[in-house]
């Protein structure tokens, strides 16, 4: 006869909970995954900007007057500059979600040890990498046309950065927000699309009637090309201290908000 069995206690052995340990992992996989596809995600933008450049200055150049004796031409790249670098921002972590939610590969970063600041980090930071890669290009390739140069590089990495961050917080909003591609194109064309071209790209707000310069003063994405704009001519339309502190306020705003969502799972745990 067979003696019984003894049931064993299984050894408790502690799970490496280190939260830590996936973040560099998730913000090399966002970085590969837009430069994989560096034609559509960076020379794209570059080239739609360039077009933009071509067209508005070949148009305006003569009709137009900006800062002074800052010429439209020159007045018109940081513009070009920064729009390409929100719409970028945006479209990282935003499109990122929605292809996980809708491949349904979601739940491979959600099982990894990643807090919600890693995960809010890896996105955030991803966007700010593409956005201003995007805009060097921008930069790069509009030298051919005209020599421009920062005459404060610090105002100009400062709203590059802060502007990206906006824009990637937010594009991590609408990724938790939107379950299918056509909820995210909502987003982008009647929020994204209309901010950043009444937001002072192509003209100065001085040029506008009373009443839109007044619109204009309650868009956020208005200061961040507007002090932008200011690290390069020492000019712009309003205060560069008045900009960064709105641009602060908004990245802080939008930052507590994504991090809120992820914390709750919204959308992704439950």
């Amino acid at each position: 006869m067979t003696p019984p069995i003894e049931p064993r206690a299984l050894p408790l052995v502690a799970p490496d909970l280190n939260a830590g340990s996936g973040f560099p992992t998730l913000l090399r996989k966002e970085l590969m995954r837009f430069w994989k596809v560096s034609f559509q995600t960076i020379a794209a933008p570059v080239i739609t900007a360039l077009l933009y450049l071509v067209v508005f200055a070949q148009v305006l150049q003569d009709k137009v007057q900006v800062y002074g004796t800052v010429p439209y031409t020159s007045f018109l790249i940081p513009g070009l500059m920064m729009m390409s670098m929100l719409q970028n921002a945006f479209a990282n972590p935003s499109s990122s979600l929605i292809q996980s939610r809708i491949t349904g590969n979601l739940v491979f970063i959600l099982l990894p040890p990643l807090s919600y600041r890693d995960l809010f980090l890896a996105y955030v930071l991803a966007a700010i990498v593409r956005g201003i890669a995007v805009g060097l290009c921008v930069w790069a390739v509009a030298l051919f046309f005209i020599p421009l140069h920062p005459q404060h590089p610090l105002w100009v990495l400062a709203f590059a950065v802060l502007a990206c961050g906006i824009m990637g917080s937010l594009g991590l909003v609408a990724g938790l927000y939107s379950e299918k591609f056509d909820q995210l194109a909502a987003f982008q064309n009647f929020l994204i699309m209309p901010a950043t071209f009444l937001s002072g790209v192509f003209y100065s707000i001085h040029t506008l009637p009373a009443f839109w310069q007044g619109v204009s003063h309650w868009n956020p994405l208005f200061y961040t090309i507007d002090g932008f704009r200011y690290g390069f001519f020492s000019v712009s339309d309003v205060s560069p201290w008045r900009s960064l502190a709105v641009v602060g306020i908004v990245f802080l705003a939008l930052a507590g908000y994504a991090i809120r969502l992820l914390a709750s799972g919204y959308k992704l745990r439950n």
